[in-house]
Order: structure tokens, then C-alpha cells, then sequence
């Protein structure tokens, strides 16, 4: 089934994966978050389907929160909304979106130095309840 999205759907989708991948980097930072940003943006980039075709570009404005907090805010219930979309267009889309993000989210983790600390952890975990949470 092909699925058209309107231009805010796309964006809250960007703003979700690439926002998780922000997420993810700052609760790395103490290790080396230019690695988990790269390797990260590599699984967003390798994604298929419409959610690949959607995820080639991040969305402006994004970087201008001052806080994690404040990404967070933006981001967390941009997953929510991500996957709550698609599993009414298109079930499969909606598990390739939750696929990409959590595959980012771990690749994330092995660019870094050693095994992924508590902090990105928990983050990784809190992306995981916003995806779920639909």
C-alpha cells in the first residue's frame, strides 16, 4: 500500500527520528558523540519505504532547543504521533519507522568508546516508551 503524507506529517516524522538521534548523542556526550551522531544518521539514512524517502533530510529548527529537557519536549511525543500516524495509514510502515529509530538508537551506542553508559540507557529507553506509547 502506498501512502502519501502532507508536509507536517513528514516533518513531525523527521523531528521524531532525528530528534531521537539528538536525544540519544547528548546522553552520550561524555563518550564520543560525533561517532553515535554519524553512526546514527547512517541507519536513518539506510532506511527503505516511504519512511526512507521521508527520512533523507533532518527538519530545520530542530537544533534550536538550549536543553535536552527542551528536546525532549519536542521529541517524545513527535514518536508518539509518528506511530499513532502510521499504524492508521499503513501497519508495515509503522513498524519500519519503530525498526529505523531503534536500530539508529543502537548504532548510536556502538560509536562509542566503550559499552553504552546508564545515561544512554535510559534515553534509549524513554524513545522506546514514546514509540510504544501509540
Amino acid at each position: 500500500m502506498a501512502i502519501t503524507l502532507s508536509e507536517q506529517d513528514q516533518h513531525t516524522l523527521r523531528t521524531a527520528a532525528w530528534g531521537a538521534v539528538s536525544l540519544i548523542t547528548a546522553a552520550g556526550a561524555a563518550g564520543s558523540p560525533h561517532k553515535a551522531a554519524t553512526q546514527a544518521s547512517i541507519a536513518l539514512t539506510s532506511a527503505t519505504g516511504v519512511v526512507g524517502h521521508v527520512l533523507t533530510k533532518a527538519p530545520k529548527g530542530l537544533y534550536d532547543s538550549k536543553t535536552t529537557a527542551a528536546l525532549a519536549d519536542q521529541v517524545l511525543p513527535a514518536l508518539t504521533a509518528s506511530m499513532t500516524l502510521l499504524q492508521q495509514l499503513d501497519a508495515a510502515e509503522a513498524d519500519n519507522f519503530r525498526r529505523t529509530v531503534l536500530v539508529a538508537i543502537e548504532a548510536a551506542g556502538h560509536g562509542q568508546k566503550s559499552e553504552p553508559s546508564p545515561t544512554m540507557a535510559e534515553m534509549a529507553r524513554k524513545i522506546t516508551a514514546a514509540l510504544d506509547a501509540a
